[in-house]
């Protein structure tokens, strides 16, 4: 049923959660499409300030009077929230009671997808960062698409690329069997790792999931060598069907050839780090060759793309100390990290301040938390963040840390900045920050006074 509703029949959308990374750019993009755009979230923010620039009232406080006049008609409205609002939230509730159309983020993707010739990006790993790269590669060939981000491509300081409203290009998220939703024409899978298990349960129900979204792309799925999902293959091995090779690594860019199944070698060279990049780059590659946009023109895109803000951004880089930052949260993700920073400083002492994502996800990962942070020097824990959730008996990162130290005894809990400033070396040290939570609003203050400890001023490369 909700496949046919009509937007256009909606002249006012308000958004419950507006200032979440792919709400935002929902909002920001019917804005732009003459809608009539309010709504609600927790905290004001830099999303939140940009929304207010176009415009769009954004309260902060869950009270029914905070709901502007206009957007009160039930006949002119639709609301759309994200799954991170509690059911108890005072607004959804007046709308639920009141008999508004009330929509899930992931099904307003769904019925802009089906109307639309859809790119949908899916995996437990590397989802923002490919549609960020195909949303480029399109932009620049010319291929008039819109992207819906989550998380701010550097290129264009926003998480929404625009373009017209016959083509888009999404992330096709798991969480909640969004991913279902959608209407995609090509697709991707660039992971199956568990994760998520509060929705799943077990690994093997993730995978089903999985293997119901291939069974929507129309006309083309791509999928990393290795899973046993049918498509046509991309990896680092000789026999997937777009092969990335002689990889290179040089002053912060990455080198590596190309094989497809039409051409033996094409050189690509991207500015961005890890084997992980690597794929997403030629899983992006794929999709837009596959499209009809000539190598030479991804080529020529990949060369300019400049990344992702918290997805291995380094923010301080001198002889002596080096500060990443990135929004790795699962064990898999934390093993990429540490894998490109032993390739590219493997003489330097590797540091973590790792944020906990979910008391769930802490709960169901946590020997593997324990290994992938074990791997390094020496590990800096804050918090667990709670996001969606509620605590979880026994679940914290104290007891986090008690696993990891079996495997790595220089292992801390800390509070605050303060303390993480307190326990940081500035002598040849790679920091590296991770996590989804708030650590990404932290990192620019540890910045500024890890830049306040580094005497040496000329010191930079």
């Amino acid at each position: 049923m909700k496949q046919n509703i009509n937007i256009s029949n909606y002249k006012n959308i308000y958004f419950i959660g507006i200032g979440g990374i792919g709400m935002s750019a929902l909002a920001k993009y019917f804005a732009i499409n003459k809608k009539n755009i309010a709504g609600y979230d927790k905290t004001p923010s830099v999303i939140t300030k940009k929304l207010e620039n176009l415009k769009i009232i954004v309260s902060f406080e869950d009270k029914i009077l905070n709901i502007p006049e206009l957007f009160l008609d039930k006949t002119k409205t639709l609301i759309v929230y994200t799954p991170a609002i509690p059911k108890t939230h005072k607004q959804l509730l007046f709308f639920k009671n009141n008999d508004f159309l009330i929509l899930k983020r992931a099904e307003i993707l769904g019925l802009i997808t089906k109307k639309t010739f859809c790119f949908a990006i899916a995996g437990t790993h590397g989802k923002t960062t490919t549609t960020a790269i195909l949303g480029h590669i399109l932009k620049e060939s010319g291929v008039n698409a819109t992207t819906f981000l989550g998380g701010i491509a550097t290129n264009y300081n926003s998480n929404l690329i625009l373009g017209d409203n016959k083509i888009s290009v999404v992330e096709a998220d798991e969480y909640d069997k969004s991913f279902l939703e959608l209407s995609p024409n090509i697709a991707c899978i660039t992971s199956t790792d568990a994760d998520h298990l509060d929705i799943y349960k077990e690994k093997n129900t993730l995978k089903k999931t999985f293997n119901k979204f291939a069974n929507l792309v129309e006309e083309k799925l791509f999928v990393k060598y290795g899973i046993n999902i049918a498509g046509t293959t991309f990896g680092l091995e000789q026999e997937a069907d777009y092969q990335a090779k002689n990889i290179k690594n040089k002053n912060g860019t990455t080198s590596f050839s190309v094989k497809t199944p039409t051409e033996k070698s094409y050189n690509i060279t991207i500015q961005l780090l890890g084997n992980h990049n690597i794929l997403n780059a030629l899983v992006a590659l794929a999709m837009a060759n596959n499209y009809g946009v000539p190598l030479t023109k991804i080529k020529k895109a990949l060369a300019n793309f400049k990344g992702i803000e918290r997805r291995f951004n380094i923010k301080i880089n001198t002889k002596n100390f080096v500060l990443i930052d990135d929004y790795a949260h699962h064990p898999t993700e934390i093993n990429a990290v540490y894998n490109t920073i032993k390739d590219l400083y493997s003489n330097k002492e590797k540091i973590v301040v790792f944020q906990p994502h979910l008391f769930s996800r802490t709960r169901d990962f946590a020997d593997n938390f324990a290994l992938s942070l074990g791997q390094f020097n020496k590990v800096i824990l804050l918090e667990i963040y709670p996001a969606r959730e509620l605590p979880i008996n026994g679940i914290t990162s104290n007891w986090l840390a008690e696993k990891i130290q079996k495997t790595n005894k220089n292992t801390i809990v800390v509070k605050n900045t303060s303390e993480i400033i307190k326990n940081i070396p500035i002598n040849n040290t790679v920091l590296t920050i991770l996590g989804a939570g708030d650590i990404g609003k932290k990192t620019n203050k540890i910045t500024k006074e890890i830049n306040k400890k580094l005497l040496v001023k000329n010191d930079k490369i």
